[in-house]
């Protein structure tokens, strides 16, 4: 199978048309006509090589949307012709521990779709099925493609630390993963707060679900906010006073982390005095994408995009790292 993409060749380099053959499919794969790709900070820091795991050429892309064109002889959920989603991960071994326990997103030896392989930036991709999720009809397709990634990401975090309509959460960030985050909490039920460093996302942090806005710049009002908050989730990329963000936690609180911020330290005290944590998480299992996607389409979430030809990724890309997202970059196969 030929596939036309956009590929980097260089740490850096711009994006530029590039063919690749595939062989035949394996048992449980797919092949998807993709319709859409996403656009993801991580497909920057992997352009760039920011994480020394790249390898060139390099054709990111996982926040795919588009119709099974071809599938395996094992592959009985999907159909010819149906539209589906594909995020970071491609595939997962399915006999490891925490495959065998439905947590396929911690697989020890989960494939990244842009990770030593090919994604989504092209007409075309290939992944295993149990990765490619069926798109509710009542979600947009021209907009979906986030939630693999930027959505799920937001979402875990908020199943997995049992979070209720009782609580009250903080999201710091309100970008593309911060602008779901606020989303999800405010359907969920929660009291929610917007933490940001750009006051002039307040009426747009309160549009989303935000009850409440601090500024991220402002120490006496994120002290203002001591012992508040279940939850903080972390969506940014950059050190934070990880001390005083602790003070703002409940009893038994968690700080969780989403965004790839270069490190985290924490006095000791408060932890234990507490019972407050830290901790982190990546995406979301399979599963857990099909509850999400359903939560959306019964809660009428999705998220804020703006759209760009597919040929235009260089521009798009440009724009993204100018800060100019609100709040998901999509391209389009035209």
């Amino acid at each position: 199978m030929n596939i036309h993409a956009y590929a980097s060749t260089t740490a850096g380099s711009a994006f530029e048309p590039f063919d690749y053959t595939l062989g035949d499919l394996a048992h449980d794969e797919v092949d998807i006509a993709v319709e859409t790709c996403g656009l993801c900070h991580s497909d920057l820091s992997m352009k760039n090589n920011d994480w020394e795991i790249t390898a060139y050429p390099f054709i990111g892309g996982h926040e795919v949307v588009g119709k099974v064109i071809g599938k395996g002889e094992h592959v009985s959920h999907l159909e010819i012709g149906q539209r589906v989603g594909l995020g970071w991960y491609s595939r997962s071994c399915g006999l490891c521990a925490p495959c065998l326990n439905g947590d396929q997103n911690l697989c020890v030896l989960a494939e990244g779709t842009i990770v030593n392989r090919h994604g989504g930036f092209a007409d075309k991709v290939r992944a295993q099925a149990l990765w490619c999720t069926p798109i509710p009809e009542a979600l947009d397709p021209a907009a979906v493609g986030p939630l693999f990634c930027g959505g799920i990401t937001a979402f875990n975090p908020i199943v997995q630390n049992g979070i209720t309509a009782l609580d009250r959460v903080a999201v710091v960030g309100i970008g593309g993963l911060g602008h779901l985050a606020l989303q999800f909490l405010s359907a969920w039920g929660c009291k929610v707060t917007a933490i940001s460093t750009s006051d002039s996302k307040l009426d747009e942090a309160k549009a989303l679900g935000a009850d409440h806005f601090l500024d991220a710049r402002d120490p006496e009002a994120l002290k203002s906010a001591a012992g508040k908050f279940k939850m903080i989730l972390v969506t940014v990329n950059v050190p934070l006073d990880w001390d005083l963000y602790m003070t703002m936690l409940d009893r038994r609180g968690k700080l969780h982390i989403v965004g790839a911020v270069p490190s985290v330290t924490s006095t000791a005290f408060p932890l234990i005095e507490q019972q407050k944590c830290i901790g982190g998480s990546p995406l979301g299992s399979p599963g857990l994408v099909l509850q999400m996607l359903d939560f959306c389409a019964r809660k009428e979430i999705a998220p804020v995009t703006q759209r760009y030809p597919m040929r235009e990724i260089n521009t798009a890309f440009d724009d993204l790292k100018a800060g100019k997202a609100r709040y998901r970059l999509v391209l389009e196969n035209g």
